[in-house]
């Protein structure tokens, strides 16, 4: 019975606010005069927005009496870390090969692989959101780099906004 159950402490509302760092955080790697300092901003909205998502996944869970530690949200956290960490891996070493052209693709899919796999046991809108993070992670691969900043611009900012807002209505916050 678990593995058909539903995690819906997805927050809406967090996820709003995840897209609201997303958004500041293009902006700011955008003026960055090193891409050292473009990867630096990248990195502190990737923990800041992690913490409101967690934040937000705690707050919704106490608020609607979910078990978070059951096993439909053990299968959502390890459907997300899974591909997260690999993405911090490959993050690390193309830093240490000089190399930040293919970060924003690689980001995107990889965190839109995790959002797929950790969706399929939540609401239909977190899938999706997923396989728009991948769709973006493909389009910065076929594009120039310098337009990898807005990609992740409309993947961590926009896309979380839409989403979010969307749970929100939806899916009680």
């Amino acid at each position: 019975m678990a593995r058909t159950a539903t995690f819906s402490a997805v927050p809406g509302v967090g996820g709003m606010v995840m897209g609201l760092v997303g958004l500041a955080a293009a902006f700011m790697a955008s003026t960055q005069p090193t891409r050292d300092r473009w990867l630096l901003v990248w990195l502190v909205a990737a923990v800041v927005a992690a913490a409101i998502g967690v934040t937000g996944i705690v707050i919704k869970g106490a608020r609607a009496g979910l078990l978070l530690g059951g096993a439909t949200a053990r299968y959502f956290a390890l459907g997300v870390a899974a591909p997260v960490a690999a993405g911090a891996a490959i993050t690390y070493a193309l830093w240490s090969a000089g190399t930040y052209a293919p970060m924003p693709a690689v980001w995107l899919l990889l965190y839109g692989a995790g959002v797929l796999a950790g969706g399929v046991h939540t609401v239909p809108v977190v899938r999706v959101t997923g396989a728009l993070f991948m769709l973006l992670g493909f389009v910065a691969v076929v594009t120039p780099p310098p337009l990898g900043n807005v990609w992740l611009g409309a993947g961590f900012g926009l896309l979380h906004v839409g989403s979010g807002l969307i749970i929100t209505r939806r899916h009680g916050g």
